[in-house]
C-alpha cells in the first residue's frame, strides 16, 4: 500500500519545491530597520539575504528594487543607480519574454515563474534614479529618466493589451486549458505628478521657464483628470522669486502596499454553465467575488488564491521644514504612492485572476479524474487521494512578490529663502504632535541661480 502511495508523495514533494511560494519572513528585520532609519543596516540584510540565496535569480527584480532604493536611502547614489538600472533592463526583458511563454502561467503557479516587475514598482525606479542623478548636479541623466517613466505611462494600455493577446493564444494552444475570454482593463493612470514636479524645477533652474509652464500645468492636469490618484488639492508650487531663491523640498515617508493572498474558492455548476468564485468576507460570511458563464461537465469545488495589495499604514502625519532654527512651512502631499500602485495594478490583477480561475479548473478536473482512477477504497486509495488534494493545493498558492521598501507617500514644498547660507532641517510629527524623527542640512547654500532641493525620508 505504501509503495503504491510513494510516487504520489514524491509528486507532491517536487511540486511543492518547484512552486516555491513566496518567502517574505526574511523581509521582517530588514523592514523594520528601514522604518527605523538604519539604512547602511538595510543595505547589509538585503546584500546578505541575497548571498544566503534568499532571492532566487527568478526574483533578481525584487532584489534591484529594493537594492536600489536601501543604498538611496543611505546615501550611496551610485551603487543605487546601478541596481536601479539591473531592475528597469531585467524587468523589460523578463515581461517581453513573458508574452512569449504565457502558456506556461497555465499551467505553472507564478512563483515558479520569472518576476518581471510590477509597473508602479518600475516607474519610481525613474524617478528615483532622477533623484539619484540630481543629487550629483546631473541634469541630463535626470531628464532621462523623466521621459522614460512618461513613456512607460504612455505605453501601458498598449503593453495590456498586448499580454490579452498572448494569453489568449496561449490558452488556444493548450488543448487541455480552460478556455476564459479576457479583454485588458483600461489603464487609467496616465500622468505622474511627481515626475512634473521634478522636471519643473529642473527646467526653471535650466532657465527654461516656458517649459516649466507646461510641465506645471501637466502637474495641475494630473489632478483634474486623474481624481482617483490625486483626491486631495495640489500643492502650490513656485520656481521663480524676485526677493530671493527658492528652497525646494521633497520627503519620502511611510512605506508603500504589499501583497497579500486572498484565499479564494472556485464551485462549479453543470445545470447552469457557470463558475462562481468565492471567498470568506469578516462581516458578510461566504460571499461572491466574481462569475464566469462557463460549460462545465460536472459540479466541483476547488481552492486557489490570488495576491492582493494591503496597505502599511504610516505613522507620519505632518512634515514641517526649518531654517535656522525657525518655521518655514509645511510639506503638502503631491503623490500617493499607494493608489498608483492599486490603479497600475488593476490591470494585471484582472488578468492573474483569470488566468488563475483557469489553471485552477483544469487543475481541479484532473484531479478529480485522478481521484476516480484511484478509488480503490481503504487506506490506501484514501491516501492517494489525499495526496493528489495536496498536489493540487500546493501549485496555487498566490505570487506574493513585490518591493518591500517603496516610499508611500511623497511631500513637496517649495519656500522663497533670501540668498546664504543655512542650517535647515526637515522634522516628521505623529497624528499627536511627537516628533518622530528629522535630517539635518548644515551649512546649505541658496542661491537664485540654481536648484536648491533637498531631500528628506523616513519610512515610519
Amino acid at each position: 500500500m505504501w509503495r503504491a502511495a510513494l510516487p504520489l508523495f514524491v509528486l507532491w514533494f517536487v511540486a511543492g519545491c518547484g512552486s516555491m511560494a513566496t518567502r517574505v519572513g526574511f523581509y521582517e528585520p530588514i523592514v523594520a530597520q528601514a522604518r527605523a532609519g538604519g539604512y547602511d543596516s538595510v543595505v547589509v540584510g538585503l546584500e546578505k539575504a541575497r548571498k544566503d540565496k534568499q532571492y532566487g535569480e527568478k526574483d533578481r527584480v525584487v532584489y534591484f528594487v529594493d537594492a536600489g532604493l536601501a543604498y538611496h536611502y543611505a546615501g550611496r547614489f551610485d551603487t543605487s543607480n546601478v541596481r536601479l538600472n539591473d531592475a528597469e533592463n531585467a524587468a523589460e526583458e523578463l515581461f517581453t519574454k513573458s508574452i512569449s511563454k504565457a502558456a506556461l502561467s497555465l499551467v505553472l503557479n507564478d512563483n515558479a515563474l520569472d518576476y518581471s516587475g510590477e509597473d508602479y514598482e518600475i516607474l519610481y525606479t525613474n524617478l528615483v534614479k532622477a533623484l539619484n542623478y540630481l543629487e550629483r548636479d546631473n541634469f541630463e541623466d535626470a531628464f532621462v529618466e523623466i521621459r522614460r517613466a512618461n513613456l512607460k505611462l504612455d505605453l501601458l494600455e498598449q503593453k495590456y493589451a498586448a499580454a490579452a493577446q498572448a494569453f489568449q493564444r496561449g490558452a488556444e494552444k493548450d488543448k487541455d486549458s480552460v478556455k476564459i475570454d479576457y479583454e485588458a482593463k483600461p489603464v487609467r493612470f496616465h500622468n505622474s505628478a511627481f515626475a512634473r514636479w521634478l522636471s519643473m524645477h529642473m527646467y526653471a533652474a535650466s532657465g527654461k521657464y516656458s517649459d516649466a509652464d507646461l510641465d506645471r500645468d501637466l502637474l495641475r492636469n494630473a489632478f483634474e483628470t486623474q481624481p482617483f490618484i490625486y483626491g486631495f488639492s495640489p500643492p502650490e508650487t513656485r520656481y521663480e522669486s524676485d526677493s530671493g531663491g527658492v528652497l525646494s523640498v521633497v520627503a519620502l515617508a511611510g512605506l508603500a502596499p504589499v501583497k497579500q493572498a486572498l484565499e479564494l474558492r472556485i464551485r462549479t455548476d453543470k445545470d447552469l454553465d457557470l463558475v462562481q468564485v468565492m471567498y470568506t468576507d469578516p462581516q458578510l460570511g461566504e460571499t461572491e467575488y466574481g462569475h464566469i458563464p462557463l460549460d462545465v461537465s460536472e459540479d466541483y469545488y476547488f481552492d486557489f488564491a490570488i495576491p492582493q495589495l494591503v496597505d502599511r499604514p504610516s505613522q507620519i502625519a505632518r512634515i514641517e521644514v526649518y531654517a535656522n532654527g525657525e518655521h518655514v512651512g509645511q510639506l503638502a502631499l503631491l503623490e500617493d504612492v499607494g493608489a498608483v500602485a492599486r490603479e497600475t495594478f488593476e490591470a494585471k490583477k484582472s488578468l492573474i485572476y483569470l488566468r488563475s480561475v483557469a489553471r485552477a479548473i483544469a487543475k481541479g478536473l484532473v484531479a478529480h479524474k485522478q481521484k476516480e482512477e484511484v478509488d480503490t477504497g481503504g487506506l490506501g486509495g484514501w491516501l492517494k487521494k489525499a495526496a493528489i488534494d495536496v498536489i493540487t493545493d500546493v501549485t496555487e498558492n498566490a505570487d506574493l512578490r513585490c518591493a518591500r521598501l517603496l516610499p508611500g507617500r511623497i511631500f513637496v514644498g517649495d519656500f522663497v529663502l533670501a540668498p546664504g547660507q543655512y542650517d535647515l532641517s526637515v522634522e516628521f510629527f505623529d497624528q499627536v504632535g511627537q516628533r518622530l524623527g528629522g535630517q539635518v542640512y548644515s551649512g546649505y547654500q541658496i542661491t537664485a541661480e540654481r536648484l536648491n532641493l533637498i531631500e528628506a525620508v523616513s519610512l515610519q
